[in-house]
């Protein structure tokens, strides 16, 4: 068996991730799917954080455009998120692993206020972390919350496990030719407006020298294969690669 390359990973799900076959909600399936992949991962020696995103309950981005006030709609979505997590922590917690929430907001009587310090001392211990509300502020994205987390616990490794299997030069649901690329640069993804993830979030990446990968959360072994430093999707790093 392949050894394990990164000691810690942090995971960004979408909201969309948790749908599973559904339009909206969560699908009680996939969180165990997920569940039991994210255990495997653990057990395998690796220290996990997760950030979930909330566009699967609620996008307070898109009533924003409707009239919506942008701090009310951004709340909101941190809350979808603080739903999410509690729901694959449930999933977590059946299949045996000690999970904890922890939260950009204060919500005491639901979950665990972030701090860096606590966060990194309970992934040393062997729970398994997962991180709600993104950044605690409005304006931030839950993509830049999962950067800022990787960089203050020090992941080894950022995996955004979404419905695609990678980052292509358009979209492959629009566009037939799309081409997948398995390997480029910061500065490549933000010069060619890849949808990759906000500028925010790749330039925390960048400056900090912190891998990215994109990949298909529902290609099995995924998460697995990428802690023994397998390539899967496509990996978004500081120096510029070939494609």
């Amino acid at each position: 068996m392949a050894q394990i390359k990164y000691k810690r990973i942090l995971v960004k799900l979408s909201g969309e991730a948790l749908m599973g076959r559904q339009n909206s909600g969560i699908d009680p399936a996939m969180i165990d799917k997920l569940a039991v992949e994210l255990i495997e991962l653990r057990d395998s020696g690796v220290e996990i954080g997760i950030v979930v995103g909330g566009g699967n309950l609620f996008r307070g981005a898109d009533l924003a455009t409707v009239g919506l006030d942008r701090v009310v709609g951004d709340h909101m979505g941190m809350l979808a998120t603080v739903m999410n997590a509690l729901a694959l922590q449930d999933s977590l917690l059946r299949h045996g692993a000690n999970t904890v929430v922890m939260s950009g907001l204060d919500i005491p009587q639901v979950c665990e206020s972030y701090t860096q310090r606590a966060a990194r001392q309970r992934l040393s211990a062997g729970e398994i972390i997962i991180f709600a509300a993104g950044t605690g502020s409005p304006y931030f994205t839950t993509d830049t919350g999962a950067s800022l987390r990787a960089v203050e616990i020090r992941a080894d490794l950022l995996i955004k496990a979404t419905k695609v299997d990678g980052i292509y030069d358009k979209d492959p649901l629009k566009h037939a030719d799309a081409v997948r690329f398995t390997s480029l640069g910061y500065e490549q993804a933000i010069e060619q407006r890849l949808a990759v993830m906000d500028v925010a979030a790749m330039i925390l990446c960048n400056d900090n020298g912190l891998d990215l990968v994109v990949c298909d959360i529902n290609q099995p072994g995924a998460l697995l294969d990428l802690a023994r430093g397998e390539t899967v999707g496509t990996r978004v790093t500081r120096n510029e690669a070939q494609q």
